[in-house]
């Protein structure tokens, strides 16, 4: 048998080494993480065929849809008191997805809805969280813009009038803060197939008998009638592992 050397010996060595130290990392790790489940859902954002985005595990045994505006306290409430623990503890699991559909009221939300597509993917939640984040702030600005406004007659077209609506607001500043650049803004503004999706969206809550207002739920498909809160909602989603995993 041939006698190995100390250095022809040595790879074997760190290899053993290697395999020691990965298998004293894996009984370390918690089991959840050792477990794939245990990705974060709650950073995935994908774009549904009906060009809705959607928050968490696409293939969730359980799907959520919230139809908003974005000139909605309601909505803006929702935001704030219920969108941190479903995401925390239910769409991160990936036991939940989230599927945001536009109910356009007014021309500013409509400009806030375009702005929020502005980046795709990569940017629509932060995008959001931004302006029902800053909802107070802007929509105060917005009914000042509104005065200014009267007795003035429109912009020549409609890209002009929803820039300048987004400029008056400070829509506009906010979503540059964020990386979105006046010229991204007025591009996002002037697309007539962004529009048209809104505007697809909005048309499809009109079409429901049950939609009564935003922000309005369906659970599994099925409309949610007179549940417009977290308090509401949060007791219709589905029980928690009892592990807390």
């Amino acid at each position: 048998m041939p006698v190995l050397s100390p250095v022809s010996a040595l790879p074997r060595f760190l290899a053993a080494l290697l395999a020691l130290c990965l298998c004293a990392l894996l009984l370390a790790m918690p089991a959840s993480a050792q477990r794939s489940g245990a990705r974060d859902w709650s950073k995935t954002v994908t774009l549904g065929p009906n060009g809705a985005f959607v928050l968490g595990n696409p293939a969730a045994p359980t799907k959520l849809v919230e139809y908003l505006s974005y000139t909605c306290s309601h909505c803006a409430d929702f935001q704030a008191n219920g969108a941190p623990e479903l995401k925390s503890q239910w769409i991160r699991r990936g036991l939940v997805s989230l599927e945001f559909r536009n109910f356009v009221r007014d021309p500013f939300d409509l400009t806030a809805a375009l702005l929020a597509r502005c980046g795709g993917v990569t940017h629509f939640a932060g995008n959001q969280e931004a302006l029902f984040g800053n909802y107070q702030s802007w929509m105060k600005s917005a009914q000042a813009f509104a005065q200014t406004q009267e007795g003035k007659p429109p912009a020549a077209d409609r890209a002009a009038q929803l820039t300048g609506i987004a400029n008056g607001t400070g829509l506009s500043a906010l979503l540059a803060k964020r990386g979105v650049t006046p010229a991204a803004q007025r591009k996002c503004l002037a697309d007539d197939a962004m529009l048209k999706t809104v505007l697809d969206l909005t048309a499809g809550a009109r079409a429901m008998k049950e939609f009564t207002g935003t922000p309005f739920f369906l659970l599994n498909g099925k409309p949610l009638d007179h549940v417009h809160s977290w308090e509401a909602l949060r007791p219709l989603l589905p029980p928690l592992p009892a592990s807390g995993k």
